[in-house]
């Protein structure tokens, strides 16, 4: 018989129950032995639904007693980097949710324990997992594209804010507001079909228009009268080394039509759009151009994000979302918030 890799999740908010648990429970390789949340209440209604038995409220106690392989952490962002360090150490590999931490330094103290005690960290970017994105990769290693020289990227909501006076809104807590929230995720794609350059030169404009005002929250959110004090909407420019430019917003609630995602690129030979889940390819031929829609039926599906890491694990095969990268999108978020305060000052 297989043996099974023995899974705990730490965190037993929605993150935790709509992705990892739920995703981690459909793969017969794993096998979770418990659930841990600060707010017991919470932790046995997600160990209950998934008939998991042992349930804590100290992660260091259920590191030490379940001795897990693979655990998530889908807590607070400030307690990213102290969570997953201490699972490191007492052997487990991390699934750790986005963002992968505060800060760039606190993303390389993470980096260095992996190191140290040799294990595994995958952040959990799943806009990495998309169909479309799968197809990009294909079409950037066929070098369809030729050399990207420019992208634009956002996720803009109109009714968005997740929570008003909770964690999401206490910088100390979230590390910022849209930025950190969203913007991890397409900041991170922006890199990708890039090619990972280094960002030499970074402004950008943050601003809050609408989380003292009540209202436009996110359906499913609470809020409470805790702090406020990040931004609702982040938008700006990089530069990078190479000369390649990125343009970028992101918003948690802004008076637009509808909630929008999108990806656009521009390289030598074609260029891409990917607008709420939609691809759009555009490029010349025959001296006039295109706009080319994938079939949707031969388009890949979308990718398992935990079942990948499961397979990372048993398989040896390569992470998704390397160290590396996660470092780098860190770092780019840093220049960001650091060149909106030099401007402020």
């Amino acid at each position: 018989m297989e043996e099974k890799i023995r899974y705990a999740c730490i965190g037993a908010g929605g993150i935790a129950r709509k992705k990892h648990m739920r995703g981690y429970s459909r793969i017969p390789q794993v096998e979770i032995t418990a659930v841990c949340d600060s707010n017991p209440e919470a932790a046995a209604r997600l160990a209950n639904d998934f008939g998991v038995s042992r349930v804590y409220t100290d992660y260091q106690e259920l590191l030490k007693k379940e001795r897990p392989d693979l655990v998530s952490v889908c807590t607070p962002n400030a307690t990213h980097k102290a969570i997953t360090i201490e699972a490191l150490r007492q052997g487990a590999n991390v699934h750790v949710e986005k963002p992968i931490a505060l800060t760039e330094a606190e993303a390389l103290e993470i980096a260095a324990a992996e190191k140290q005690y040799g294990r595994i960290v995958q952040a959990g970017l799943n806009k990495r997992y998309l169909g479309s994105t799968l197809l990009i990769k294909k079409l950037l290693e066929e070098d369809f594209f030729g050399h990207i020289y420019h992208v634009r990227c956002g996720w803009e909501r109109n009714s968005g804010i997740p929570g008003v006076g909770r964690w999401f809104t206490d910088k100390a807590l979230s590390g910022g507001g849209a930025l950190i929230d969203l913007g991890v995720h397409y900041l991170d794609l922006a890199l990708y079909v890039m090619g990972w350059p280094k960002p030499c030169r970074a402004s950008g404009s943050l601003s809050s228009n609408f989380l003292q005002k009540g209202g436009r929250i996110r359906r499913g959110y609470q809020s409470s009268s805790g702090t406020v004090n990040v931004e609702d909407m982040a938008n700006g420019s990089i530069i990078m080394e190479t000369g390649q430019t990125l343009l970028f917003c992101f918003s948690w609630a802004s008076n637009i039509q509808e909630e929008i995602q999108y990806l656009e690129a521009c390289g030598t030979k074609a260029g891409f759009k990917i607008q709420n889940g939609q691809l759009q390819l555009y490029t010349q031929l025959g001296g006039t151009m295109f706009t080319l829609t994938p079939d949707e039926a031969t388009l890949p599906l979308d990718a398992d994000e935990c079942l990948a890491f499961v397979n990372c694990l048993l398989n040896k095969d390569s992470r998704e979302v390397t160290m590396e990268q996660s470092i780098q999108v860190m770092q780019l978020i840093d220049m960001i918030y650091h060149s909106f305060v030099e401007w402020k000052d």
